[in-house]
């Protein structure tokens, strides 16, 4: 069975969402993927919970390979650039008080002016990073 077209990010928003939405009717959570990450490293009070969670981004990512393994492409950029970004990504995400899941899905949802504003500085920024990337290294960014 393939999904194609509108359906597959269709599909993904929905889970993304109805899980995001659990975890704030559930556990009064917001799933912020860094706030998350953050207090499983920290040793926050409920870390148990974190580290399922994190537990289950890694295997759904896990089982997404096994049952698709075409789905997803490898980065046509160098390690070294795809880390640099990530460590850009994450000095990003500790300057705005949180990440794309935790202010553009969860903030948004909850009508937060501030996770708002954070997710028009991020989209912004994204997109003008792609662009100058693209001009510096050439091809698709």
């Amino acid at each position: 069975m393939e999904i194609s077209g509108f359906v597959a990010p269709l599909l993904g928003g929905a889970l993304l969402g109805g899980a995001a939405g659990a975890l704030l009717l559930g556990g009064g959570r917001v799933a912020g993927i860094s706030g998350i990450l953050a207090g499983a490293i920290a040793g926050a009070r409920e870390r148990g919970w974190r580290v399922a969670f994190l537990a289950g981004l890694v295997l759904a990512g896990v089982v997404g390979a096994l049952v698709a393994p075409g789905a997803a492409a490898a980065s046509p950029r160098p390690l070294g650039v795809v880390v640099v970004a990530g460590l850009l990504v994450g000095v990003g995400t500790r300057l705005g008080g949180g990440c794309t899941s935790g202010h553009g899905v969860c903030g948004l949802g909850r009508l937060s002016a501030r996770s708002l504003a954070a997710t028009l500085t991020f989209m912004g920024t994204g997109a003008a990073a792609a662009v100058v990337a693209s001009k510096l290294l050439g091809g698709a960014s």
